[in-house]
Parts: structure tokens; C-alpha cells; sequence
């Protein structure tokens, strides 16, 4: 293990590192880093208005008199999640335009403008739109931040004019050319008869995704992804799950038909297959790496901070403020268990399903399902449950490594100060 760590730390941190100092990469981190507690708390009323607790629903339900009380998780969800695309529009332009020398107030709401100008407001303030956010902060900052530096873009105002009303008219023509341009696509994306720039998008990208089989490619696929994109800061889960609704939700429906027929089920992958037995504790099998770190992470005290508030969401596979705290994004040490753990654990479930030891993944706990939980009344087996706990074990090994590797970091920081 120490020649492994070595070689880690001669070879590979050295160019993630660089990676990571990106400045565009570094903008899109630090935006999400601002987002967190909105994110945080916006998974947090989910969960209470999906808490799987026997009777829980019925309770609240005869306390209020209905169901009104899970309006409180609605509302909170639309002032997070809701309108996330909104603020990172706004966010990474911001971080971007500021590593320029730039105006980054005046960037910031330049880009939410040209957002807005392709259409957000029609279906693409949620998480739906982020990735179409995260191209227009970066682009605008990249226009306007250049076209405001041009002396011939410049309103020359009289002397005694407020430096702030100065300021202003200095953006003027930059801010009107960059949302132009903006304008200018949007108008030739409608002219190709797309009405809905942000649905058309996961149209497009989701087609691909609906021509793959229920097979051990495609959850290679999913398990793989999900924790891609989030390593660069993109919502991995929000931004597949409709994907994987697409591929897998026909899938159980399916084996659900098949089994009351007396046939063996004909899928094996679906969405209650990728939640229980992969997405444990949340993207990347985190709970694994919550565990690992209270088992040799204890000398480090920013991850066992960190630790402590991510343990209570964890078990209802929250993993925010790992991602984000630890952080999970941009961690050229975690990148490799983060990316390799729910693939080797989606390889671990499928052939113990595919060989008969588990049975099929035929009902769709809700996400919030603890693991091992979720495994049994995916499965509607006790089988789903040790599959889930195997999986899980697997995990912290895997996360336990690097965990040390970042404790010897973390020392060697100590010991510069």
C-alpha cells in the first residue's frame, strides 16, 4: 500500500492538481461550493416529504388534515432546486469573470440575462437547465469580459457623473452585443422549429441513452457517468436521472409482467437496481466513504468535520456535503475511488442477480431508502439486503486507501504551517 500511495502521489496528484487549478474548472467549483446549503437544504425537504418510515405519511396526513404539510417541502424545493440553474448562470460567470480582473457583478447578471434569452424560462431554471448554465456562464464571461475591456465599446460620460452611473454605461454595449448573441442563437434554434431549447437538449442526448439494453453496458454506463460529472461539479444524478427513468422504468414493469407469468425476469438493470445496490448513501457509494473515515480518517480533522454533518444525510443518501465539504468535486485523490467503487459495485450486483443469488430488482423503493433497506424491498429479499451490505463493505475498502493518502497530505500541510 505505501508504494502504491507513493506512486500516487509522485505520478498522479501532480497533474490532477494542474487539472484542478483550471480556472474554468475552478469557477464551476466554487460556484456549486455557494449552492450547497440551498442544495442541502432542498434534499433535506425532499426527504422529509419521502421519509420511508412505516406510517409516517399516514401520521402526518391526520395531523394536517391531508396532505397540505408537504407543500413546506414543495415551496423550499422550488427556491433550491427549482431555480439552481438560475444561480449558476449567474455563479460561474461571476467566479470567472473575477479571475479576469472584471466586472463580476455586472457579468454575473449579463449571463443570467442571455440565460434567460435562450428560453430558461420556460422549463430550464432547474437542474433540467444546468447544463446549458454552465456553457452560458462560461461564454459570456468569455465575450464580455473582453468586449468591456475594448476602449471603443466605452460611453464616455461628463465629468460629474457618478463613478457608479460611469461604471454602468462603460458595459453598456458589451452587455447589449453579448445578449445579442445569445438572442441571435436562440432565434436560429427556433428557426429549426425547436420551440424548447432545454427539453430538445435531453431529447437529443437522451436518445442514445433510450437505444441501450438493460445490460451489465449500460450500468457500467450509469455507474460511471453520475460520479464523472460530478467530480467536475455537475449534478451527475440529476442530470442522468431522467436518462435512467427512460431506460429503466419500462424495465421493471417488465419483470414484474414476467414473473407473474411464471418467466424469468428479462431485465436485470433498472433505477430500484442502480439505488439499492450501487447509489448507497448517495453518488459515488458514499456512505462507504463515511464509514471509512471514521475507521481511519480520524486524525484528519477537516474530513472528520465534514464527516460528522454528512453522516445523518448519508443514510438517507444525501451526499452533498461530502461532495462539496470534503470536497468530493475536484479532489484529484478521491477521483479514483469516487469513479471506480459504484462500477465495481454495479459488476458485484449484476452477476449475483444475473447467477440466481439475488433475486431482480422488482419494486422501486424511494430514493430516500436507507441502504441495505433499500435492497430488501427492491428485491423483496433478504438476498437484497446482504447483496447490499456485501457492496457497502466493498466500498470502504476501496475508499480506505485514499483516505490515508489524504492524511498523509493533510500532515504534511500541518507540518509547512
Amino acid at each position: 500500500m505505501n508504494r502504491f500511495i507513493d506512486f500516487m502521489e509522485k505520478h498522479f496528484i501532480p497533474v490532477a492538481s494542474k487539472i484542478g487549478a483550471q480556472r474554468h474548472l475552478v469557477a464551476i467549483r466554487d460556484s456549486f461550493m455557494v449552492t450547497m446549503p440551498l442544495m442541502i437544504l432542498g434534499a433535506l425537504a425532499v426527504m422529509i416529504n419521502n421519509l420511508p418510515i412505516p406510517g409516517f405519511q399516514s401520521f402526518m396526513n391526520g395531523i394536517f388534515g391531508g396532505k397540505a404539510w408537504q407543500g413546506f417541502g414543495g415551496s423550499v424545493w422550488n427556491g433550491t432546486f427549482g431555480v439552481l440553474s438560475v444561480f449558476i448562470a449567474f455563479l460561474v460567470a461571476y467566479n470567472l469573470a473575477h479571475t479576469y480582473g472584471k466586472d463580476p457583478i455586472a457579468t454575473g447578471v449579463v449571463s443570467v440575462a442571455s440565460f434567460f434569452t435562450l428560453g430558461a424560462a420556460v422549463s430550464g431554471m432547474n437542474s433540467t437547465g444546468l447544463f446549458v448554465a454552465l456553457i452560458v456562464g462560461i461564454l459570456t464571461a468569455e465575450i464580455f469580459t473582453r468586449l468591456v475591456g475594448n476602449p471603443k465599446l466605452v460611453v464616455k460620460m461628463p465629468d460629474g457623473v457618478p463613478p457608479a452611473v460611469a461604471k454602468a454605461f462603460a458595459s453598456l454595449f458589451p452587455a447589449m452585443i453579448t445578449i445579442s448573441i445569445f438572442g441571435l442563437v436562440a432565434a436560429i434554434i427556433a428557426a429549426f422549429g425547436v420551440k424548447d431549447m432545454f427539453e430538445s437538449f435531453y431529447k437529443l442526448v437522451q436518445e442514445p441513452f433510450m437505444g441501450l439494453a438493460n445490460s451489465y453496458g449500460s450500468a457500467l454506463l450509469i455507474a460511471f457517468i453520475t460520479p464523472f460529472l460530478w467530480f467536475f461539479g455537475l449534478h451527475g444524478a440529476n442530470m442522468i436521472d431522467p436518462f435512467m427513468q427512460t431506460i429503466n422504468a419500462p424495465a421493471i414493469e417488465a419483470n414484474v409482467r414476467a414473473i407473474e407469468a411464471g418467466h424469468a425476469a428479462p431485465y436485470i438493470v433498472n433505477k430500484p437496481f442502480i439505488d439499492s445496490f450501487v447509489n448507497m448513501g448517495g453518488t459515488g457509494v458514499t456512505l462507504g466513504l463515511i464509514i471509512a473515515i471514521y475507521l481511519v480518517g480520524r486524525k484528519n480533522k477537516p474530513f472528520m468535520v465534514v464527516n460528522n454533518l454528512a453522516a445523518a444525510p448519508g443514510i438517507f443518501n444525501i451526499n452533498e456535503p461530502l461532495m462539496f465539504g470534503l470536497p468530493l468535486v475536484l479532489n484529484p485523490i478521491m477521483f479514483i475511488p469516487f469513479i471506480l467503487t459504484p462500477m465495481v459495485c454495479v459488476s458485484t450486483a449484476y452477476f449475483a442477480t444475473k447467477f440466481g443469488l439475488v433475486p431482480p430488482a422488482t419494486v422501486m423503493p424511494p430514493w430516500v431508502t436507507p441502504p441495505i433497506i433499500g435492497g430488501i424491498l427492491a428485491t423483496k429479499s433478504l438476498a437484497g439486503g446482504v447483496l447490499a451490505a456485501i457492496n457497502l463493505v466493498i466500498a470502504v475498502l476501496m475508499y480506505i486507501p485514499f483516505i490515508i493518502m489524504s492524511n498523509i497530505q493533510e500532515q504534511k500541510k500541518g507540518q509547512e504551517i
